[in-house]
């Protein structure tokens, strides 16, 4: 495999268009509506066609306006499970900077396992190719900085799957009850996620199944053999991810830093443990993390894998009122003596809908709705509480270290 080049050497015509017209005229939504032709499809890749992998796909093959032309993955079984959803050919990579080196794809969706993030991104960047990519966005806190940097230099277009910023009552929610300061001075936000059993998977097969290249799976993690629950159940194991705290923790604070206008967390504490399920994972099966932010309010998470306890959501506790929501709806009660609560249901699928904003945004050049800012900002806070786990202490955060270009101040979008 070659060095992958740092930008494309020789553009595909509707990149080398794009790039003449910004440099010429500067570079608009409807210049760049005009050079990809209004019967002119997105080309996709994607890297990684694991279960959520597979989720994701289905979204983006909703939308005429995409054509699904390459896939790679480590795994052939995951790959033809991908490829059978597709009914056009689609071009097979084994390793994913050759399929960024397709000069025909215009944009990439990244569903492999955490550890692989940052490098893909980073490298999906340099190859100009705009990103959906899956949550938490990086392995570690540098790496997200990093990612947010090359999206900058790079001037890509980057949603991470926060698919909560494009749920219909999620922002009805923030436009009735926060914009409109309808809970008061908000003090507490607790977050919960019980009885994940994607997290309790396990492998019906010991040996190394034909078809997969570990190393490739291993990619920048130390070489070990070949292990089935790691490979099956990577979540359970701080080597490819945070468990809980960074697969679910990271979507409700990333909805806790939107509806409260603060993602920079001042401190964290946390404390958990591997209290049951005892085989061989390194992340916890329970645990309780507490972020503290300067604006003068704290926001929690617990989660523990134990059946007896189910559910998933978000509760606001504010001086008038409070709110919970979740996936299924939301609930708000006023404090006010005797008031009813105010019920309503979710509706749609919010992960169509925010590929659907993805697309709306690499044709417009606009930020998405789970811009890569906000996607950073959501798995830091998370993996501060994995840190704090980690090291059995009160951790806390620099913020002139996270001092990141906003979107709207990085160069021109092309």
């Amino acid at each position: 495999m070659k060095k992958l080049p740092s930008a494309i050497e020789s553009p595909t015509r509707r990149a080398f268009l794009r790039g003449a017209l910004a440099a010429s005229v500067g570079f608009t939504a409807a210049s760049y509506a005009r050079v990809l032709g209004a019967n002119d499809r997105l080309q996709l890749g994607v890297i990684g066609t694991g279960i959520r992998g597979q989720e994701v796909l289905r979204a983006f093959l909703k939308d005429s306006t995409v054509a699904v032309v390459a896939m790679c993955d480590a795994y052939d079984e995951h790959f033809e499970k991908a490829r059978a959803l597709v009914s056009n050919e689609v071009r097979r990579y084994r390793d994913y900077r050759a399929l960024l080196d397709d000069r025909g794809i215009d944009c990439v969706l990244i569903a492999t396992p955490d550890h692989w993030h940052a490098r893909q991104a980073i490298d999906a960047c340099r190859a100009g190719k705009d990103i959906y990519i899956e949550k938490p966005l990086t392995f570690d806190i540098e790496e997200g900085r990093r990612v947010v940097r090359a999206a900058r230099e790079h001037r890509r277009i980057v949603q991470v799957g926060l698919q909560q910023r494009s749920g219909k009552h999620y922002i009805e929610a923030k436009r009735l009850y926060f914009d409109a300061r309808k809970l008061g001075k908000v003090t507490m936000a607790r977050t919960w996620w019980h009885g994940n059993s994607f997290h309790l998977r396990k492998p019906n097969f010991v040996t190394q199944p034909p078809g997969l290249d570990w190393r490739m799976f291993l990619g920048p993690r130390p070489y070990r053999p070949f292990d089935a629950h790691q490979f099956y159940n990577w979540r359970a194991y701080l080597d490819f991810g945070g468990g809980m705290i960074t697969d679910l923790f990271t979507h409700w604070i990333d909805v806790v830093h939107w509806f409260m206008n603060e993602d920079m967390p001042r401190a964290a504490v946390a404390v958990g443990g591997i209290y049951h399920y005892k085989d061989g994972r390194t992340a916890p099966d329970t645990i309780n993390v507490l972020l503290e932010y300067p604006g003068g309010w704290t926001a929690t998470f617990e989660g523990t894998l134990a059946p007896g306890a189910r559910g998933a959501s978000i509760e606001f506790i504010g001086t008038e009122g409070r709110l919970e929501i979740s996936r299924s709806g939301y609930t708000f009660v006023s404090a006010e003596r005797n008031a009813q609560p105010v019920t309503v249901k979710a509706e749609g699928d919010m992960t169509v809908d925010h590929v659907r904003d993805f697309l709306e945004a690499v044709r417009a050049r606009r930020a998405p709705n789970s811009e890569v800012l906000d996607g950073h900002r959501a798995t830091q806070a998370s993996l501060l509480g994995k840190i704090a786990y980690l090291k059995r202490e009160r951790v806390t955060l620099n913020p002139s270290a996270d001092r990141l270009p906003a979107f709207a101040s990085s160069p021109r979008i092309s």
